[in-house]
Formats: structure tokens, sequence, C-alpha cells
């Protein structure tokens, strides 16, 4: 039996470029954010990107995808703004994106594929959706880890060079799964430089030629001179009073130091976010050169490829954009740690 893999929620493409990468056919990505098609479709051959919402899918139309007698495997990375931490202190409850889970429960009762893997924060499992998926996948007779530290996947343990913690849920009907173990310790995880420091040199707000994705944003008269006084690791706190931002000067911005920071040559880079690309929303700022972070370099360090491209040739880099693509996808490497995990699973019950 071969594997056929559906990712639902797949945005520019970094959980289905994982699964390929380990060797598992992928047929075909849902997603609603139709400025994902170009990235999906040429960057993961064989996978058509579909703009149909989970909420108008149901099991008949995924078991389209599968040949018979190929193991079924359906995975996906539900949008997680109202689990993750940084939405924290908002009232998040009548959140539309609650319902995706929900959503993506119907369709795995619906569909009874042979493997499930969901990707999300790790916030996500203090949360009743979560509680009702998992008795979803009970119910249907999947087998999945009921530790819930071992469900977090610590990325640098797995070679991405990110400090990035995500609840990674695997599940078969076929047997006991898990993921695979690490594949990097703490003294040789892969950090900034590693990945960053050959990729040629910018000045804030300019773009290279031979990868105008290799773009960085520009930084005001202001932010050049606070990005000049900024040390690695370090945050605003290190700056002289009089480029202190009001705002960080009252008593409850002090507790914001996670702002206007560079990141560390010898460490991985704090978690990618969408808005990765500007100096002032995090740590963010090139270790050495006075810019933010360019638009690949962020992707570079999500582990995406580094000819992956985002847009088509000659089409306007939108940042906000490609900030989104970039900052909500499943690192690839992380992708393709569940796809070797399933394989290592499906060789070990198939050949039983």
């Amino acid at each position: 039996m071969i594997g056929n893999a559906v990712d639902l929620f797949c945005g520019a493409g970094g959980l289905t470029r994982g699964l390929l990468d380990a060797g598992i056919s992928v047929v075909a990505g849902y997603d609603t954010d139709i400025a994902c098609r170009h990235a999906y479709e040429h960057n993961n051959p064989g996978a058509s990107f579909i703009t149909t919402s989970v909420n108008e899918l149901n099991g008949e139309t995924l078991a389209s995808h599968y040949p018979k007698d190929h193991v079924r495997i359906l995975v996906g990375c539900a949008p997680c703004q109202p689990f993750s931490r940084y939405t924290q202190g908002q009232d998040t409850k009548t959140d539309t994106k609650w319902s995706l889970l929900y959503e993506f429960a119907r369709l795995v009762r619906e569909l009874k594929p042979d493997i499930v893997s969901m990707e999300n924060v790790p916030e996500l499992q203090r949360h009743s959706v979560f509680a009702n998926f998992l008795a979803t996948l009970a119910d249907v007779g999947f087998h999945f880890d009921q530790d819930e530290e071992k469900r977090v996947v610590y990325c640098p343990d797995y070679g991405i060079p990110q400090h990035r913690r995500r609840l990674v849920l695997v599940a078969s009907r076929l047997g006991p799964i898990e993921i695979i173990p690490p594949t990097h310790k703490p003294d040789s995880y892969r950090c900034v430089k590693d990945v960053l420091s050959e990729l040629p040199p910018l000045a804030a707000g300019e773009t290279f030629a031979v990868d105008p994705l290799h773009c960085s944003s520009r930084l005001s008269p202001l932010n050049l001179r606070r990005i000049r006084r900024s040390k690695p690791g370090g945050t605003w706190r290190d700056w002289p009073k009089e480029l202190i931002a009001k705002c960080h000067r009252t008593k409850s911005g002090k507790t914001y130091p996670s702002v206007y920071g560079r990141m560390e040559w010898n460490k991985p880079s704090p978690t990618i976010t969408t808005q990765f690309f500007g100096f002032g929303n995090g740590r963010f700022g090139h270790p050495e050169q006075h810019r933010a972070i360019s638009l690949r370099e962020g992707a570079i360090l999500q582990s995406f490829p580094r000819n992956y491209e985002f847009v088509k040739p000659g089409e306007t880099y939108c940042f906000a954009t490609i900030g989104r693509m970039v900052g909500n996808a499943v690192p690839v490497r992380l992708g393709e740690v569940v796809g070797l995990s399933i394989l290592k699973h499906l060789r070990e019950v198939l050949n039983a």
C-alpha cells in the first residue's frame, strides 16, 4: 500500500513541502487564501491548490483524492490565532476560527482516513475544542500519544534554527504511532549564523537584484538610530533614554522587552511571526546589519528552501502578504519530521 496525503489549511505549502521531502505523495491542498496558490503549486509539483473552505468540504469529496488501496493520510494546521499566547487577554470565544478545528474533526469522522496529523500552537491543548478533536479520533478508532508533553515539539531538536514550540499530533487507525526521536542535541542546534551568514548584505529598504525576496523593509531615521544602538540578544532597554518610545517609559510598557531587538548569530532565532519583517515587532533585527531580517531570511528560518518562490516572477512583493504566508506556515523541516514519522509507522505496521 502506498500513502497519499491531502493537506487542509495548506497555505504556501510548508507542510506539503516537508511531506514531499520525506517521500510522501501529496495530491491536494485546501486553503481559501488565493495569494498562496502560486507558492503552493509552483514549489510542490503534483499537488493541486483548491480554494474551497473546509466548511464546504465533505468526506466524499476528500475520498475522491485517494486511489483505491492507498493509505489515506489527512493533515492540516488550522489557523491558530485564537489559541496563541499572543492573544492572551483577548476575548477569542466568538472567533470564527475556533470552528475550523471542529470542521477538521467532522471531516475525520466522515472520511475515516488511515492517518491524521494536526499541527498547532501548544496552548491549544488547554481548550475544549482540542479535547473534542481527540474524542473524535478515539471514537473513529485512532491511536495517538496520550502524554501532552510528548505532543509538544521543540523545533531546534529537529534542526530547525528557530526557538519555536509546536503541538504536533500524529494518529493512526493502523496501530500506535509516535514522532521520531530528536535529531539534534543542544550542542548541535542549528543557529542563525548557520543559515543566514552567507546571504548578501542589505541596507534597510534595499532589495537584492538576483533574489527579489531578499528584501528588507525601510526604517525611519529614528529607528535607524535605534537599531545602531541595539545589541544582539538585547532590547530597547539598552538604548539611551532619548531613543526609548514613550509607551515603553511607562510602568506597563516595561513589561514588553521582546521588541526592537537583534537576533544572535550563535543561537536559534526567535519564533517567526507574520510580522517578522518589522524591526519593532520583536527581536527581528539582523545580528549585524542595521535592518530587520529580509523576507527571504524569514523564510529560511522557517526552513523553506532558499529557492522557494512565493510570487510569480515580475509580480510585486507585498511584505504583509508574504509575511503572512511565511509566518503562518508549518516549518518545512517539521513537515518532513511528520512525514518521516508516518513512513516509519507504515513500515512497522505493514511489514509486521
